[in-house]
């Protein structure tokens, strides 16, 4: 196992799609030591696991740490996991249902409407800007600073503040990587303690004086019965929605184009015809997924292929494998950008899709069709290195010219 399946090794995480192939062809579950995690490779488990509620993204909701066996987390770790354990990603009925319910009468699809203006504002201008210079990095100049744009123009943070939130985003993120070293834990814990403040006080604002901002939306945002978020869960539903809504965007934003880069036949196709843009967009998010690995703790005992998972254990579904499944995928291996059946995982599915899937599709859209339509020869300068993480896979820079 060790020799096919290795996170921490660069070659694996440049190429992780032969091992991947491998694990598939050994069966459906795998023990993988290092992580104490069983590995689950195919697209048909890891679609009916991501619905499956006797697996939970947290057990304690049921069960204590010593109940489920597990050891608690480090005191000087709990900044971080207040707000982690109050966001919707790491939440189970009842409190995901109340919490998303609420959220979704403030993050509505009219929310997304108002923003198409602003959002195809923000992609030209960084375009507008990235050609104008010859070309450069193209992940620092334009994947990074769209979704951030956006999510900080939606939340109402001010001009001068937006610089900060990256790099929280970046260090809190830091801690979904896999056995995460002392030193990660430490940024995860500062950023975690400095977002929640700034926010704190953000909402403080709100609260006296209220915007057309999705902050002063989730604050007024009741059910019939007058139930409204508490602060705590404003804070990790701003944190969640700037860390999963732009760290998602902006690896498939540099993923994506290394691959459009490296297939110039289909780049072309794409080139003639931008009506493929729709289909591109999801190929793209298949073919090269920036979430490879999913967490799920399973709650009552389960079996996959023959295989018995008790109950206290944690799987590992494998996106990256699963949306390369040839069982689910006509040809996975190959860059279609026109394919229509796409049941790619990439966005996750059940109760924890995506909420801002629609946000996410709207960025690539608008980033890809302005590049595909200003910079019609770019190329690149340089073959991009990958950043070490595996769980959240991304490439260091991505330098072009155009």
């Amino acid at each position: 196992m060790a020799e096919t399946f290795d996170p921490w090794s660069p070659s694996f995480v440049a190429d992780p799609y032969p091992a991947y192939a491998a694990l598939r062809a050994r069966g459906r579950a795998h023990w993988y030591e290092p992580t104490r995690q069983w590995l689950v490779p195919h697209h048909a488990d890891v679609s009916a696991l991501l619905r499956d509620r006797r697996l939970g993204r947290t057990y304690l909701h049921r069960f204590t740490h010593e109940e489920f066996g597990r050891t608690p987390p480090p005191p000087g770790h709990e900044p971080f996991h207040v707000l982690n354990d109050h966001g919707l990603l790491d939440l189970e009925a009842p409190d995901h249902t109340r919490i998303r319910r609420l959220v979704s009468k403030a993050f509505t699809p009219r929310t997304v409407e108002r923003l198409v203006p602003t959002v195809r504002r923000l992609a030209a201008e960084l375009v507008g800007d990235f050609v104008a210079q010859g070309g450069g990095d193209l992940l620092s100049a334009v994947a990074e600073p769209l979704p951030v744009a956006v999510i900080a123009e939606m939340l109402g943070v001010p001009e001068p503040d937006r610089a900060l939130l990256r790099p929280w985003s970046a260090d809190i993120c830091g801690m979904y990587e896999l056995n995460p070293p002392e030193e990660t834990a430490r940024r995860a814990v500062r950023a975690s303690v400095e977002f929640s403040a700034y926010l704190r006080d953000l909402i403080a604002v709100r609260r006296e004086s209220p915007g057309d901002d999705l902050i002063s939306a989730l604050i007024a945002a009741h059910d019939e019965g007058g139930d409204r978020l508490g602060e705590q869960e404003m804070i990790s539903t701003c944190v969640l929605l700037l860390n999963a809504g732009h760290e998602a965007t902006v690896n498939t934003t540099a993923n994506g184009w290394r691959t459009l880069l490296r297939h110039p036949g289909q780049l072309e196709a794409l080139r003639a015809d931008p009506g493929l843009l729709p289909t591109a967009v999801e190929e793209l998010m298949r073919y090269d997924t920036p979430l490879q690995l999913f967490e799920r703790w399973v709650l009552d005992d389960i079996e996959v292929g023959g295989v018995a998972i008790p109950r206290g254990s944690e799987v590992a579904l494998l996106f990256g494998s699963a949306n390369r499944d040839p069982a689910a995928f006509d040809r996975p291996g190959e860059l279609d950008l026109g394919r229509t059946d796409n049941p790619h995982v990439s966005l996750g599915a059940g109760i924890h899709y995506c909420l801002g899937a629609p946000l996410a599709r709207l960025e690539l859209a608008s980033s890809f069709g302005e590049l595909l339509r200003r910079a019609p020869k770019m190329r690149l300068a340089e073959e991009p290195e990958w950043k070490p993480g595996f769980v959240i896979r991304g490439l260091r820079e991505l330098r072009v010219e155009v």
